[in-house]
């Protein structure tokens, strides 16, 4: 019974991190929509012409830096 439980188990712990993973997406998309609507709000004349000239990722780069939302995302969109 314990050989059983020991061959299941990667199977069972695969099957909740695809379930959770399904339940992390839409999650996750609010949080990017959340973030644009406050950038769209709160951005500087400058980072609204980097928004237009260089797309989203770079600009909500930069308006994160001047937050000082810097140190969480250390490494920046290409």
């Amino acid at each position: 019974m314990i050989g059983f439980l020991f061959l299941l188990f990667p199977f069972v712990l695969l099957g909740f991190m695809l379930l959770m993973g399904r339940v992390e997406e839409p999650l996750s998309q609010v949080a990017v929509e959340r973030d644009i609507e406050q950038f769209l709000d709160d951005a500087s004349p400058s980072e609204l012409d980097t928004f237009v000239r260089e797309g989203t990722e770079t600009a909500l780069w930069r308006f994160r830096q001047r937050l000082g939302f810097g140190r969480l995302r250390r490494n920046r969109p290409t």
